[in-house]
């Protein structure tokens, strides 16, 4: 269109001029050699016009045919190359979709038509074939070639980590992530893998570098930078506690400056402020972490603050947790906790029934059987507590990849992820549930409490003991209760352990399942 443009303005700036020489008569005398040549002036302008366009003429047609071999050997070249990119595309898009026979087709007849030297992707389509192929050693000679040039060797680190990964070979691995994130920091793969390296190692300043570039380049949104960096400065402050607590408080209040509402930060922030003294401060910071979200290591901290506090100190500051985060769980199983300890028991057993009555769990029934078996020493009902313990939900713990901590670790020990422990309950087994048809159903399996080494002594019946660790116990079948009063000689057994006069038996609330069934642990 600019060109049609440009034409135009050409044509009627030549045809203003002409009009203006017609507008305006005169003559042009020439003379050349003792001969006077007279001419109009259109007459002139014509000629002089005429004679450019012809040179014009004349020069693009020599010019044409003195360039007609390089342009004919050009375009037998760009059809070649174009050609080479059709090749070059099919055989990426079947190594994408898994064909391996027609990629490597596509790559020999690709190399054929294009120079690797000026396409490096025929290399990575030569790995992919390989690798498609299962001939990985091959793979592996790929992309170590694809280091020596600087174009290729981020891909071909990529390649090796893969590899490595797929091996099992961590160190390896992390080798050629390392050597990724240093020349190219805004690579995802390479930084987390970098993390993991570095975290597992203990070098906390590192990992802190590593996720400082990770925020500038905005591989990480800034409150994913904030936990992480909340989540190793907690861990270099739990690292420091002893060698420098200087440093291990500067980390541990930056922390909980960074995420309040994180427990661990707040806890080793705590713990920093009360090794030296400042138990006002420290104080103020488990209070700003139980009113976001009470955790029952801040309760125990904020508890024994101050080691030299009587029993009943310690109770009226669970109390005042307590008032900060009433009606819930942890604050009444806080009180309970400090009230038997205190030896108030009235006050211990009735927020112990108030934690179960908002949050049943297991901590909740074993302290309310501390708490029966020192006020009244009735074994009967301590063992009704205890079995109920024993069928109640686990309390919460840190978990991270089905392994399960009483205290948080910064990594997982699995997989090395960072961040990787949350605070909840653990998954609950399935135990088997058998009728006298024996129709199978799963059910919610009997998990002995973390702490009951004791109390599985004290749930057993006569003549039942405990297995070895790992395994299995063996319950008796509970005999058939009778009908009838005739029936009283066949329901129970000549030799069956005679009741406790103290023992109030089961209670019928929690009787989930009929007599003549068993469970069967695992």
């Amino acid at each position: 269109m600019i060109r049609i443009l440009l034409f135009l303005v050409v044509v009627f700036g030549l045809g203003l001029g002409f009009a203006w020489l017609a507008d305006r008569p005169g003559e042009m005398v020439v003379t050349f050699n003792g001969y006077q040549y007279q001419v109009s002036l259109m007459v002139a302008a014509v000629a002089v016009v005429a004679v450019v366009a012809a040179v014009m003429i004349l020069w693009w047609l020599v010019k044409s045919v003195w360039n007609s071999p390089y342009t004919i050997s050009r375009y037998f070249r760009v059809r070649r190359r174009d050609r080479g990119y059709q090749a070059l595309s099919t055989g990426m898009i079947a190594a994408g979709a898994g064909d391996g026979a027609l990629a490597r087709k596509k790559t020999r007849e690709a190399a054929k038509l294009i120079s690797a030297d000026q396409e490096p992707l025929i290399h990575l389509l030569e790995a992919q074939a390989s690798l498609l192929e299962g001939d990985h050693k091959a793979a592996r000679e790929k992309f170590e070639s694809m280091l020596d040039d600087p174009e290729m060797r981020l891909l071909g680190l990529r390649g090796l980590y893969l590899e490595a990964e797929r091996l099992g070979d961590r160190n390896a691995a992390r080798h050629y992530a390392g050597r990724a994130a240093a020349a190219a920091p805004q690579l995802a793969w390479a930084a987390e893998s970098t993390l993991e390296d570095l975290t597992g190692q203990g070098d906390w300043d590192g990992a802190l570098k590593l996720v400082e570039s990770q925020k500038s380049t905005r591989q990480i949104e800034r409150d994913a930078a904030s936990r992480r960096r909340a989540v190793l400065l907690t861990a270099k402050a739990q690292a420091l506690m002893e060698s420098d607590p200087n440093a291990a408080r500067a980390a541990a209040v930056e922390a909980n400056r960074l995420r309040p509402d994180f427990a661990p930060a707040a806890v080793a922030a705590a713990k920093a402020l009360f090794r030296q003294n400042d138990v006002r401060k420290g104080s103020k910071v488990l209070e700003t972490a139980w009113q976001t979200e009470p955790h029952p290591e801040i309760a125990e901290l904020y508890t024994h603050a101050r080691p030299g506090d009587a029993v009943l100190d310690r109770l009226n500051r669970a109390r005042k947790l307590q008032s900060m985060k009433k009606n819930h769980a942890e604050s009444s199983m806080a009180v309970a906790r400090a009230a038997f300890d205190a030896q108030d028991f009235a006050t211990a057993r009735a927020e112990a029934e108030a934690a179960i009555r908002m949050d049943r769990r297991e901590s909740a029934y074993l302290l309310l059987a501390d708490i029966e078996e020192a006020e009244t020493g009735d074994q009967g009902k301590v063992r009704q507590l205890l079995a109920k313990a024993v069928r109640a939900p686990r309390d919460p713990a840190w978990v991270a990849d089905g392994v399960v901590s009483e205290r948080w670790e910064p990594v997982s020990p699995v997989t090395g992820k960072l961040d990787a422990f949350e605070w909840r309950a653990p998954v609950e087994r399935l135990g088997q549930l058998i009728d006298s048809h024996d129709e199978v159903e799963a059910v919610p399996a009997i998990s002995a409490p973390r702490d009951s080494a004791d109390v599985i002594d004290r749930v057993l019946p006569d003549g039942v003991t405990a297995g070895k660790e790992g395994e299995p116990l063996d319950h008796q079948v509970a005999p058939p209760v009778a009908d009838g009063p005739g029936d009283a000689a066949t329901a129970e057994p000549a030799d069956a352990p005679a009741r406790l006069p103290d023992d109030p038996g089961v209670d019928p609330d929690d009787e989930g399942e009929k007599s003549s069934r068993r469970f069967r642990l695992f």
